[in-house]
């Protein structure tokens, strides 16, 4: 596996995050399928792109197992509920991150945003 280029993977991160965010704040202007399921396919994008930068020689299938364990996790601890953890969830960087409340159509956008993110760094791999 050759080493992916940091510069590549900090700018994806950064596009990746401006589109989440994006999403977010114009739900209102885009249609309702994506309104309501791009943040999620994009942070698991993210998470990915996020790995891919820190762990710059790891195979992608790795990175993609890594991400849904990592989404995967972080959507099944919105199960519990602690004061320490719902008040960590109220902010907005805590509701970004760590989400407010668990949804199985959540785990369908985190599968299907690594698999995109997958997809797109084969691609970048390939051309290398």
């Amino acid at each position: 596996m050759r080493e992916r280029n940091r510069g590549v993977g900090a700018l994806l991160v950064a596009v990746t995050i401006g589109l989440g965010l994006a999403s977010r704040r114009y739900a209102e202007n885009l249609p309702t399928f994506l309104a309501e399921y791009a943040g999620d396919t994009l942070w698991a994008a993210m998470v990915f792109w996020g790995l891919a930068l820190l762990f710059r020689r790891q195979g992608t299938g790795v990175l993609a197992l890594f991400t849904l364990a990592i989404a995967f996790l972080v959507e099944c601890s919105q199960l519990y509920h602690a004061p320490w953890i719902d008040a960590v969830r109220r902010t907005p960087a805590g509701a970004l991150a760590l989400g407010t409340g668990f949804l199985w159509s959540d785990l369908v956008c985190y599968s299907a945003g690594a698999a995109i993110a997958a997809t797109v760094d084969v691609l970048l791999v390939r051309r290398s």
